[in-house]
């Protein structure tokens, strides 16, 4: 469960990079990377949740 929600940390770290390297370089619009923002956030908060009731 532990390794679940690190792995879950690590993609809402990731996921916000991307989105802004793909905004910069054209491939999408504000809309969709509010969009990967918004999941980045949700995924990295879930992860945090899990990885604390794993050590607990």
């Amino acid at each position: 469960m532990k390794a679940v929600g690190k792995l879950g940390q690590m993609i809402g770290l990731t996921v916000p990079a991307l989105a802004v390297v793909m905004e910069l370089s054209g491939r999408i619009t504000s809309g969709p990377m509010l969009g990967m923002l918004v999941f980045s956030i949700c995924c990295f908060v879930i992860g945090r949740i899990l990885e604390g009731y794993a050590g607990s």
